[in-house]
């Protein structure tokens, strides 16, 4: 047979095109309102109401959304997707260390994993309350404005990193770090210390301190990171400094016995 005059069924082209209205109306599902309407996902992933109206009803089919009053949540098909990637294991390994250090503390507490040059918020835990801040997993952001990206990125190659940031520095605020020199020299004291830094690099007023989660002790292998934000100028840094580092080190500690039995809990970055 001739493939190159063969003529393909029209739904195999348009399927990429499906396939990326799909995820973008899935992303656009709100963490802290679960159930949304048709009208709110329609703004919300900046699709025509139609176009998500058949989508929603081919997701309903497939169980990967529920109706839900008037509404549309995430479905249970979704879940068990979810909890078989390696994310799902490191949360789970991390459960107990991030839970204890958000008592200990009473800061929220994120656990983080690098992706190119993003840090992706992977868990956070917050205090309850009305200042509650809402949930950002799957959140990401440029890895050189927060702490948890400075501790994921510390045992980088420092010229292979310099290469990579030729562009220069993303900013988030007028506080980011702006020159590759001075992020290098920070990463630099990470690696000596164990301890990431930022305060108003991400958002003004808030300050951050991480570490990051190690294995294989003698050629150290970053899987993830673990931070706690606070105010800028909390009285209690010192305490928060030597919460983070006990718990990296007890994570560490987990994620080192179980990587020989289960290397795909801990989640690598693409390019490698």
């Amino acid at each position: 047979m001739d493939y190159s005059t063969t003529t393909m069924h029209p739904s195999v082209h348009d399927s990429p095109s499906i396939l990326s209205k799909a995820f973008e109306l899935l992303r656009a599902f709100n963490q802290t309102a679960r159930v949304m309407t048709l009208s709110e996902l329609a703004r919300a992933s900046d699709l025509p109401k139609s176009t998500v109206h058949r989508l929603l009803a081919r997701l309903i089919e497939l169980d990967v959304v529920e109706q839900s009053g008037h509404g549309y949540r995430l479905g249970v098909s979704l879940l068990k997707l979810s909890a078989t990637t390696p994310v799902a294991g490191l949360r789970e390994l991390a459960a107990p260390h991030l839970s204890a250090l958000l008592n200990y503390t009473r800061h929220p507490v994120r656990l983080g994993i690098l992706r190119g040059l993003d840090v992706v918020c992977v868990e956070k835990l917050s205090p309850r309350g009305p200042a509650a801040e809402p949930s950002e997993i799957g959140s990401r952001w440029p890895a050189t404005c927060t702490a948890l990206g400075k501790a994921l990125l510390a045992h980088d190659d420092p010229e292979q990193l310099r290469a990579r940031l030729s562009l220069g520095l993303p900013r988030m605020t007028p506080r980011s770090v702006s020159d590759v020199d001075d992020l290098l020299v920070q990463l630099r004291r990470t690696r000596a210390n164990g301890l990431a830094y930022a305060d108003g690099e991400a958002r003004l007023g808030v300050a951050c301190i991480a570490a990051p989660i190690l294995v294989h002790p003698g050629s150290p292998r970053v899987v993830a990171a673990l931070s706690v934000s606070f105010p800028s100028g909390t009285a209690d840094f010192a305490k928060i400094e030597g919460a983070v580092r006990h718990s990296a080190g007890r994570l560490s500690a987990d994620a080192a016995t179980n990587i020989v039995s289960r290397e795909r809990w801990l989640p690598v970055s693409p390019e490698e």
